[in-house]
């Protein structure tokens, strides 16, 4: 038995009293308890805008908390095995960079492959650290980045032993693990910190026979989107910490860029999510994992589809596979992902998490039903029954090696010129240009931009992926470095 009892959810229980004693509110938020925004009230229901309320002493502050909050918090570290848990309203985003400003400041190095999200080198942009890639292998076929060799990771050490952190996506968005455990081990004995994304991981704090999540493998700061496959509101995150992090310190960088008022919906809901993984996430993500399971069975049964599985697993660049993940390639039906993730909202009113150049992304959580399935699975039997075409002179490729010449920070913040799409081979890039999700870049600043990319943007943009990052949002121009500054 723990320490708490899992069974409560100590920020929820403080808003139910706060509920009962019918306060006047002579504070913030101004729509006071919806009476100014009945609209509101219509859309939303009076049981949620009356606990859209602000700090106060029963209710505890998150910048500094000392009841409710910091018991949640302590509830949360204990359910996700962590030192320390910090409830985050800012999104996983936020976690992720508050666990990069917790250990790198301006010119320190940092270790990472490069098919991170666009959070983490957001936050180097913002700090000044200086990215070291490993560029991952990729699998040709799924068009795909996999995980960190060990090998190439230890390399990479070996020629920057002055690195400070590395930082590891577990799982990817394509449930893609690295050995995250052997990571571990080698970057301590180098004296780095270990810094897991786990954006899309919080079930392996849960479930039974998953992944090893970062806590377990003695990773020292993860961030986890409670949000993603944990049931919380949108936006909601965890940061958990190792014992050798210092809590007080991370709680000052979160301080620096969070929020001061800090929304009480979002706060419930991690505590309400937490504590009904903590008492049933083991059976429910035993029903998420069959329900993958079979539609994987069943969508590679029709042809042309592969929805791949712990097959690929080779011990290195894929160490593990989570099997919630449900993607599936789509090339085999002559079909870009993002063009049967278009088909299958518009003509069959089906929302998938992503389509990219070659997969779509089911993502299987904890309120998905058996009936929902069998539409998905008809309905990807239907596209390719009526829209299947031959499938040469088709992208495969998710992920082009960068050419890095600048820091980002220095990169963003340069002198910049705006250069037509056509005209921008060779020079540096200054922003960002991506396709959202799955939020990977296929430029950051201070990449430069190569025949290839440029070719790879084009491609993109005609299958209708949905592009995102540069000033110019018709993405017919970019931001470059000015020969000068170079």
């Amino acid at each position: 038995m723990g320490r708490f009892n899992q069974a409560r959810a100590p920020i929820y229980e403080a808003l139910e009293e706060f509920r009962k004693n019918r306060i006047v509110p002579f504070d913030v938020p101004g729509h006071k308890r919806g009476r100014g925004n009945p609209e509101l009230v219509e859309l939303l229901g009076q049981q949620c805008v009356g606990i859209d309320v602000n700090s106060m002493k029963p209710l505890d502050n998150l910048c500094h908390p000392v009841s409710v909050i910091r018991e949640a918090e302590e509830m949360a570290a204990e359910a996700f095995g962590a030192a320390y848990a910090f409830l985050m309203v800012g999104g996983t985003t936020s976690s992720v960079q508050s666990m990069i400003l917790s250990v790198c400041k301006k010119g320190d190095k940092i270790i990472l492959p490069r098919n991170v999200h666009r959070s983490v080198i957001n936050a180097l942009v913002l700090c000044g650290a200086i990215p070291i890639y490993v560029n991952p292998d990729m699998d040709v076929r799924l068009g795909i980045a996999l995980g960190m060799k060990l090998s190439q990771l230890e390399r990479t050490m070996r020629e920057n032993p002055d690195a400070v952190a590395v930082l590891v996506n577990n799982p990817t968005y394509y449930g893609i693990c690295s050995d995250l455990k052997s990571i571990v081990k080698l970057a301590h004995a180098y004296g780095m910190k270990v810094l897991a994304d786990e954006a899309h991981g919080t079930h392996f704090y849960f479930g039974a026979d998953m992944p090893i999540s970062a806590m377990s493998a003695g990773a020292d700061m993860a961030a986890v989107s409670m949000h993603k496959s944990g049931g919380s509101l949108t936006q909601s995150s965890f940061l958990l910490t190792g014992p050798k992090v210092s809590p007080g310190h991370v709680r000052q960088i979160i301080n620096l860029t969070q929020t001061t008022s800090a929304s009480y919906l979002l706060l419930a809901s991690l505590d309400i999510s937490r504590r009904n993984l903590a008492l049933r996430g083991k059976s429910e993500f035993e029903k998420v994992v069959k329900l993958a399971e079979y539609a994987r069975e069943e969508i590679n049964r029709i042809g042309g589809y592969y929805a791949y599985h712990s097959e690929l697993i080779n011990g290195d660049s894929i160490f593990d596979f989570d099997k919630t993940k449900l993607t599936v390639n789509t090339l085999g039906i002559g079909r870009a992902g993002i063009e049967v993730y278009d088909l299958l909202r518009d003509e069959y009113d089906i929302q998938m998490e992503l389509g990219d150049i070659a997969n779509v992304l089911a993502y299987i959580s904890i309120g998905d039903r058996e009936r929902d399935m069998e539409r998905l699975i008809g309905a990807l039997e239907e596209i390719k029954r009526k829209y299947s075409q031959d499938n040469g002179g088709m992208f495969t490729q998710e992920y082009i090696e960068p050419k890095v010449a600048v820091s980002p920070q220095n990169a963003f913040y340069a002198e910049k010129e705006s250069l037509p799409l056509s005209e921008t081979r060779g020079r540096i890039c200054s922003e960002f240009v991506m396709c959202y999700p799955p939020g990977i870049p296929i430029l950051a600043p201070g990449e430069e931009i190569t025949a290839e990319i440029l070719e790879y943007i084009l491609y993109a943009k005609e299958k209708g992926c949905s592009m995102t990052g540069p000033e110019d949002a018709g993405i017919q121009r970019l931001n470059v470095l000015k020969e000068e500054w170079m």
